[in-house]
């Protein structure tokens, strides 16, 4: 007698049952999920397109569109070009990655010490960092304008209108933040790493910048990124060093246009943002592949 083949049930997967919800069910599970979705999108993109198509409108205003892209000429970004945003653009560029590699460097070093030394004043070393970490370096810009008036009668390339005062200003900040987060992944690189390589006749500075400095790659980017960032578009300590526009970084100089509510080219103003975003976005598409390894691989290692 020929015997029955059991018939095995297809397994069902979570969240199955989700798809075969109608009516009132879906909308209370997911239906309003996707609303709340599209309206958030929605409120982000906006503000986006409307810069976009004020910079692309010949009109001169922020206001006067009634429509997005009513209107669409390069006019503005081809008067932009042939004013002083590019000489801002270009300063704003040469400080940003000036301060980014400063940072990058000093907080690699500070951490590298930490992290592998054992020395009389380690720990409040860090506490002191974790302290002055909490201030922000702009609570003592009168500090660093009379700082800055008094070291340009010694050195004048360090005072007031300097761009490597500005640089040597955003560097006294570098440390702090930057340090903790590089001394958390430096900690994940096992010290018999450093052992085999002292065995084999290597330095300290050999061991530092042939193998430590490699291994940490994600995590310079990520430190690297938001140093870019942050200087990229600072304005308090800028505009206090600052003193020519021919010196000035882009947030200086967009903010002098914008600075006469009535009276300030509000079209040559959003052109300036959207070419000013352009580096920003770059780096973030370039570095994207080290900032996921710096994630994963710091949430993973002992």
């Amino acid at each position: 007698m020929a015997t029955k083949t059991p018939k095995v049930q297809a397994p069902v997967l979570e969240g199955a049952n989700d798809v075969r919800l109608k009516g009132g069910r879906w909308w209370g599970k997911v239906g309003w999920k996707h609303v709340l979705a599209v309206f958030i999108i929605a409120y982000a993109i906006f503000p986006l397109l409307y810069v976009l198509s004020a910079s692309l409108s010949p009109g001169g205003t922020l206001t006067g569109s009634a429509r997005l892209f009513s209107e669409i000429s390069l006019v503005n970004y081809s008067e932009l070009m042939d004013g002083r945003f590019p000489k801002w653009m270009l300063n704003s560029l040469v400080v940003s990655s000036a301060s980014a590699i400063g940072t990058v460097v000093m907080g690699a070093a500070a951490a590298y010490a930490f992290s592998r030394f054992r020395f009389s004043g380690r720990r409040g070393g860090l506490t002191a960092l974790l302290i002055i970490q909490m201030f922000p370096q702009m609570l003592a810009f009168v500090a660093i304008f009379l700082l800055l008036l008094t070291l340009g009668d010694v050195f004048p390339q360090l005072g007031i209108g300097s761009h490597l005062a500005l640089i040597a200003v955003y560097l006294g900040g570098a440390l702090g933040a930057n340090t903790f987060l590089m001394y958390g992944f430096f900690n994940t690189i096992p010290r018999d790493l450093d052992e085999a390589a002292k065995i084999d006749g290597a330095t300290h500075a050999q061991i530092f910048w042939g193998m430590i400095m490699r291994l940490v790659t994600p995590i310079l980017a990520v430190v690297g990124l938001l140093s870019f960032v942050s200087t990229y578009g600072e304005f308090i300590l800028a505009r206090i060093v600052l003193n020519r526009p021919d010196t000035y970084t882009l947030a200086v100089g967009l903010y002098v246009w914008a600075s006469d509510e009535r009276n300030a080219p509000w079209s040559l103003f959003a052109a300036g943002a959207v070419i000013a975003a352009i580096p920003i976005i770059a780096l973030f598409i370039y570095l994207q592949k080290y900032i996921v390894a710096g994630l994963t691989a710091g949430s993973v290692k002992g």
